[in-house]
């Protein structure tokens, strides 16, 4: 089984900042490194809102009000982890079974002062069904996961 077919997906990456800025950015300000063209809406998002609790949501509104909730936060533990719902199916629709998600785990760990390790695990991506490896090749490709964490670093090089 190659990595593309696995139904986990790891990343990782080494940003400057402390483990508490590292988690808030992430947390706070992924519509500022979340590509814009990852878009399930009809309209361009003018935002993406991550609710800071446990129950909460993470989804996106369009320029027009309109919301796309893609996930659900399974576990806040600033500032440390976080898990949430993949609420995005083989076919990039929503999925509305919970039990046909797949979790992302983000966990925030210092590497030394002002430096950060963040460390990603998508897992039980087989959960989607059929198709599931479609899903898994998505978020572990150039454009997926690496896409994201890359624009996440670059916005601690910003000011400095």
């Amino acid at each position: 089984m190659t990595q593309a077919a696995s139904a986990t997906v790891r990343k990782q990456i080494v940003v400057a900042a402390r483990v508490e800025e590292a988690f808030f950015v992430f947390t706070q300000r992924l519509g500022d490194f979340k590509p814009p063209e990852h878009n399930l809406l009809a309209a361009p998002i003018a935002e993406t809102v991550f609710e800071p609790r446990v129950g909460g949501h993470i989804y996106d509104r369009g320029t027009d009000g309109s919301e796309c909730h893609w996930a659900r936060v399974l576990v806040y533990d600033p500032p440390h982890r976080v898990v949430f719902s993949w609420d995005i199916g083989p076919t990039w629709q929503l999925e509305t079974d919970p039990d046909n998600a797949s979790e992302v785990e983000v966990r925030f760990v210092e590497e030394d002062a002002g430096r950060t390790r963040v460390q990603l695990e998508h897992r039980h991506i087989d959960r989607h069904g059929p198709g599931w490896e479609a899903v898994a090749d998505g978020i572990g490709n150039d454009r997926g996961w690496p896409l994201y964490l890359a624009r996440y670093a670059a916005l601690f090089d910003e000011g400095r």
